[in-house]
């Protein structure tokens, strides 16, 4: 097992990357401005890294409910399974990006989240919820929907 997290955002998507080993890495965020061209290397990833499953973070709402933006990530969730033949799990992500950005220091916190550090943060924590839950057991993913 080869799996990608995916922490999904119109500007940056943070990615991190886990194995058999059931660790979660980040890589560096996705962060290129045209659309098109976060999509290839998307595609480049996942042919390096040979991913057979991903992780997306799903964006609730505070009350469990599904607004525009988890549409939005259903789409993009759609798109890799059509394109790419490879399983998307959707996991719960509220409260990830927090939880991310407030290991980091406040003075610091513009400059990273710029780079996209803080998404992919938030991606390793979505895909080790996944893995810690599919681990021998494990009782599911902590945070799926």
């Amino acid at each position: 097992m080869r799996c990608l997290g995916i922490d999904y955002g119109t500007r940056r998507i943070g990615v991190a990357y886990g194995d058999d080993l059931g660790v979660a890495t980040p890589l560096p965020a996705l962060v290129v401005a045209d659309p098109l061209k976060r999509w290839a290397r998307l595609a480049a990833l996942l042919r390096e890294r040979r991913v057979t499953d991903i992780v997306m973070g799903l964006p609730l709402n505070m009350d469990g409910s599904s607004g525009p933006k988890a549409l939005e990530v259903g789409a993009y969730a759609r798109r890799i399974r059509s394109e790419f033949g490879i399983p998307v799990h959707l996991i719960d992500e509220r409260l990830t990006s927090y939880e991310a950005e407030s290991t980091i220091a406040p003075a610091k916190r513009r400059s990273v989240r710029e780079a996209g550090l803080v998404d992919s943060r938030a991606a390793t924590i979505i895909l080790q919820d996944y893995l810690d839950g599919i681990a021998p057991g494990g009782v599911g993913p902590a945070r799926e929907p």
